[in-house]
This record gives structure tokens, C-alpha cells and sequence, in this order.
């Protein structure tokens, strides 16, 4: 299983890539792993203001429907539009092309509350 060490990682598996002040937000390769083959993603609208911990989406697989939880609190600015067209993106390059949505956080150290990858690797046993 793949866990980049330039990232942060909620208990919920969504990453965090911090980009020139922005959240560049995805699932983590162990979680797309545990879905199977992703065939729909719901995101939320550009504008949507998300609250850490709450529900901002779904990723829907051959296997079940799982929510997406914000890491962070955090204003939407961008959404994944290729993951209309191509959600199997979420499997094939979860922490490229993959990616959900891009943040405005409302606090730039939220990050500091999520887990790093040593301790993401002790949560899933990698």
C-alpha cells in the first residue's frame, strides 16, 4: 500500500497535499483498495463550505457506497471534474490524478491535527 510522506491523512482515509496555501483533498490508496472498482463519485459544488468531520460526498464501487469526510474546514474551490467521466481515477492514481476536490482552508494549521504518515501507516497496518 501506498503512502507518500509529503501528505496528511484523516482516521477516515482522505489525504491532504498542502499546495501554495490551498488543500488539494483525496481517498488514500488503502481506501480506494477496500472499495473496489470505483464506478461514481459525488463531489460537492465549487463554493460548498465544508466542515471537518462532515460528509461532503460519496465514492459509490461495484462493492458499496462509502462517504467522503472533510479533513479540514475549508471552502471549495475546485472540484475534480474529471471524475464525472472517469471515476476509476480514484483507483488507478489515487494521489494524482485522483484527487477530489481543492480547498480554501479557513486555517492553515488545521493540517497539524491530522495524522502523518508514520501514523497512518500504524492505523492501517502497512
Amino acid at each position: 500500500m501506498n503512502v507518500p510522506d509529503d501528505l496528511y491523512y484523516s482516521t477516515e482515509h482522505e489525504w491532504v497535499r498542502v499546495e501554495d496555501g490551498l488543500f488539494r483533498v483525496g481517498i488514500t490508496d488503502y481506501a480506494q483498495d477496500a472499495l473496489g472498482d470505483v464506478v461514481f463519485v459525488q463531489v460537492p459544488e465549487v463554493g460548498a463550505e465544508l466542515q471537518a468531520g462532515g460528509s461532503f460526498g460519496e465514492v459509490e464501487s461495484t462493492k458499496s457506497v462509502s462517504e467522503l469526510y472533510a479533513p479540514v474546514q475549508g471552502v471549495v474551490v475546485e472540484v475534480n471534474a474529471d471524475l464525472e467521466a472517469t471515476p476509476e481515477l480514484v483507483n488507478t492514481d489515487p494521489y494524482g490524478a485522483g484527487w477530489v476536490v481543492l480547498l480554501q482552508p479557513v486555517d492553515l494549521r488545521s493540517v497539524e491535527t491530522l495524522l502523518g504518515p508514520e501514523a497512518y501507516r500504524d492505523l492501517t497496518g502497512a
